[in-house]
Formats: structure tokens, C-alpha cells, sequence
């Protein structure tokens, strides 16, 4: 029957072995419970020879200490003598707190590397790279289309929009007016001279319709040769009949 092989973690020394002992059983080490503490140390120290590793003095010390300590338990003791396991845990706890600080300072700094500062280097901006008349030319035209669509759009992009000229049918009714007063004829096309722009020229048209409509003028003539004229009292309303 093949035998089992076990491996066994590399302790610091018999006061890590025996806080991992006491780790695994789940021991107060203000109150070690000597004699099981011992056995398994010994079983520890006969794992280590089958395994033929090479186990340092200061283990057989420590396992000698403690046949002492288990010894003076049996011994008759009085009530004035002093616990000899208080030595024991007083070293297992200065050594419990030193790896916890180990543990700490190992989260925090690593050793295995060497950081310093960066190095403050002149600068040299100097261009050394050479390129041909054609790829230096390409360059300057992609940099100025690149520099153009940074540039804000001129007002002009924006005339169709927000600079167009609003003219209001009630200022056409008042001109349609004006012009009638004067001669109580005018032609139809001479209502138009001089308006260029489209807003003017169907402001004007609607106030024409608009005083047609609340019978203030009248259009009249054939079709190309319309006159408008400014109704008085007494006229015949128009009705569209001949």
C-alpha cells in the first residue's frame, strides 16, 4: 500500500509553529492547555524528521520547554507560586503582535522594488524628422481647412434666416390708403412699383384683399389694365356681377 506524503508549511521558528497550533484549535493563549499543546508539537517535530528536514535547536528547545512547563503542572504547587506559562504567552503574544505589524507594513510597501522620482530633462523641441515638398504642402492644406471650420459662420450664412425684412399687412393697408387718397385711382400694378422684396410684395397683395373684403376699394378693368379705386359713401357695393 503506498504511503501518504504530506507537505508541510515552512515555519519562522517554534513560536510560529506553536501560534499555528493554537490558530488550529482555536486556543486562548492566556490559557494553553499544556499537555495538548505538547503532543501535537511533538507530532509536528516527527512529521519534520520523516520528511528529513533539517529541524533547528531552538524546536527541541522549545519542545523541551514545554515538557518542563507540562512537568511543573504535575508537581504538588502552593498558592503563591506563579503560573509557568506566563513567560510562554507573553512571548506568544509579542510575537502574534510583530507579524500582524509585518503583514501591515508588507500590504504597504514592497520591497522587491525600487520606485524614485521622475528626472527633470531639458526639453528640446527641435524637429529633426525630413519630409518631401509634397507631404509639407498636403500638411499646410489640411491645417487650413482644419483652421476654417474652427472659425465662427459669417452673419451672411444667416440672412435667410434671421436678417430677412418683416413687413406687416396693417403697414401696407396704410400705404394701399395713401395712395388712393391722393388720386382715388391708381393702378393695380403701380401698388407693386418698387417692392423687390417677396415679403413686401404679399403684404401687399393680402391688404389689397383685406380692404376688398370690408368693401374700402374696389378692383376694376380688364384682365392686365386693373385699377384700384377708393370707395366714398354712396357707392353701389361690388357683388363680382357686371
Amino acid at each position: 500500500m503506498e504511503k501518504l506524503q504530506y507537505r508541510l508549511e515552512a515555519f519562522q521558528g517554534p513560536l510560529d509553529l506553536l501560534l499555528a497550533l493554537i490558530a488550529k484549535n482555536k486556543i486562548e493563549i492566556t490559557d494553553i492547555p499544556i499537555a495538548e499543546l505538547l503532543d501535537q508539537y511533538m507530532e509536528q517535530i516527527d512529521l519534520m524528521r520523516e520528511e528529513n528536514l533539517d529541524i533547528a535547536s531552538e524546536f527541541l528547545e522549545m519542545a523541551a520547554r514545554l515538557v518542563q512547563i507540562k512537568t511543573a503542572f504535575l508537581l504538588p504547587k502552593h498558592q503563591e507560586d506563579e503560573d509557568p506559562r506566563l513567560e510562554l504567552t507573553g512571548q506568544l503574544l509579542e510575537y502574534q503582535q510583530c507579524k500582524a505589524a509585518a503583514a501591515a507594513l508588507q500590504e504597504r510597501a514592497n520591497f522587491d522594488a525600487l520606485t524614485r522620482g521622475p528626472e527633470d530633462l531639458p526639453v528640446d523641441h527641435t524637429y529633426r524628422r525630413e519630409h518631401q515638398p509634397r507631404e509639407l504642402l498636403q500638411a499646410l492644406v489640411s491645417a487650413w481647412g482644419k483652421g476654417k471650420s474652427l472659425l465662427p459662420p459669417k452673419a451672411e450664412s444667416f440672412s435667410a434666416l434671421v436678417s430677412r425684412k418683416i413687413v406687416s399687412v396693417a403697414s401696407q393697408v396704410v400705404f394701399v390708403l395713401r395712395q388712393l387718397w391722393k388720386g382715388k385711382r391708381v393702378s393695380y400694378e403701380a401698388l407693386f412699383a418698387g417692392k423687390h422684396d417677396r415679403s413686401e410684395r404679399v403684404a401687399a397683395f393680402l391688404a389689397v384683399l383685406e380692404l376688398v373684403k370690408s368693401r374700402r376699394i374696389r378692383v376694376e378693368g380688364d384682365p392686365g389694365r386693373e385699377e384700384v379705386r377708393l370707395l366714398e359713401r354712396g357707392d353701389r357695393p361690388w357683388t363680382g356681377k357686371s
